[in-house]
């Protein structure tokens, strides 16, 4: 067994969170498995072992369908964090089946091949009109003006979201999803729960008037289904559409403007970009493999495993790390490259198994619609100060990418 304590590790660090890839190799040179005791986690650096554990039953996403919180040897949440951990336990992505299955059936409904291919039209509108006015201003900040609003107003024209009731979605988003990150400290919580509050009641408003006036969106097919005895509780509709807001536009978000950082710091492939527009697929692939959005992944063990020799006993806590993964030389060809021609890209930043995103392939359409809108639309697009990270490391991402167009 293989300790990280001394290692460079350390997702707390504003230099690792800037740069986790070197330490990311020395995880993977220490072994297949490393117990992380800052957070009392397994670490998994490679790509088989992460690949392989997401699609093992033996683990979960929560243990609550088989045990107690005593029976599993851990504590019971703070009563004061409880209107988070109702809402976010009550999402497909924190539940495993049956549970897990009847929502994601319901839900996939609105994701179907079909119908996120009808929603190309509308995003690429979108795109084209949010990169127009970038252009038109010579610039501005990649992040709120194009990254941000994008995902944001194709999920919530899908659920069925007013557009005058969306600007405090983002920041309800953000703060729910602070709680992601590892060992957040009190101040984060208090902000977590209060989002979780104020999301869930103005859902439940919503819901309420879905009901009166059904409409064509998600969240009256949703009501729909709960109407024709589908079984989908209120907290269930209310967790899952938290859930899609926030599944459907954080991932999106980093990736683009992760992307965008990544092609300013590598001028050669950015340049063969521009030259030939057909690679846009290919660099949306790449781009997510080389700087992952969602760095860390946890699974509870349910059941005994054993890892190269190491049995993880049942409730202990595994930390896929997607970053490391995505990094690996066992599977990518010099890795640390990004090589936006690169053929055989098995990354894993959609996750896999029963708990694959979703919202994959609309996450797709978006990056690829705002990547030709920039190409097209402001061909000279260049950096315009260094950006500086934002401290969290789960979920990883830019505090800003200021550009010239």
């Amino acid at each position: 067994m293989a300790a990280a304590s001394d290692l460079a590790f350390d997702p707390w660090d504003t230099g690792f969170v800037a740069d986790p890839y070197p330490a990311y190799a020395e995880l993977r040179a220490r072994g297949r498995v490393i117990h992380y005791e800052p957070t009392d986690q397994w670490l998994v650096p490679h790509h088989a072992d992460v690949s392989a554990l997401l699609r093992d039953r033996r683990l979960g996403r929560t243990y609550q369908h088989r045990f107690t919180h005593e029976e599993f040897g851990r504590g019971a949440p703070a009563p004061e964090h409880e209107p988070f951990h109702t809402l976010n336990d009550h999402g497909m992505l924190d539940l495993e089946p049956p549970d897990h299955t009847r929502i994601r059936r319901l839900v996939s409904k609105a994701f179907t091949p079909r119908t996120v291919e009808q929603l190309k039209p509308y995003v690429a509108r979108l795109a084209g009109e949010l990169v127009d006015r970038l252009a038109e201003a010579g610039g501005g900040d990649l992040l709120t003006d194009v990254a941000e609003p994008l995902p944001v107003a194709v999920i919530a024209e899908m659920l069925g979201i007013p557009e005058s009731d969306r600007a405090p979605l983002r920041p309800w988003s953000a703060d729910i999803c602070g709680m992601y990150e590892l060992n957040p400290p009190e101040d984060v919580a208090v902000r977590a729960v209060r989002a979780s509050v104020e999301f869930s009641d103005y859902l439940r408003e919503l819901i309420a008037e879905r009901r009166k006036e059904p409409g064509d969106d998600l969240i009256s097919g949703l009501i729909a289904a709960y109407d024709e005895g589908d079984r989908l509780t209120e907290q269930e509709m209310i967790s899952t559409c938290v859930l899609l807001l926030n599944a459907g536009h954080e991932a999106t978000v980093n990736a683009t403007v992760n992307g965008w950082y990544a092609l300013f710091r590598n001028p050669d492939q950015l340049a063969a970009l521009r030259a030939d527009h057909s690679l846009v697929p290919a660099a949306v692939e790449e781009l997510m493999r080389f700087d992952t959005p969602l760095q860390l992944f946890e699974r509870w063990v349910l059941d005994e495993i054993e890892i190269d020799g190491t049995t993880i006993p049942r409730g202990a806590e595994i930390a896929m790390l997607f970053g490391s993964a995505n990094h690996d030389p066992e599977v990518f060809q010099d890795p640390e490259k990004l090589d936006l021609t690169r053929g055989d890209n098995p990354h894993i930043s959609f996750s896999a198994g029963i708990h694959y995103c979703i919202g994959a392939p609309l996450a797709r359409i978006e990056l690829a619609a705002s990547m030709t809108a920039l190409l097209e639309k402001a061909p000279t697009l260049s950096l315009a100060a260094e950006p500086e990270r934002k401290p969290n490391f789960v979920i990883r991402g830019l505090d800003g990418l200021r550009v010239t167009a």
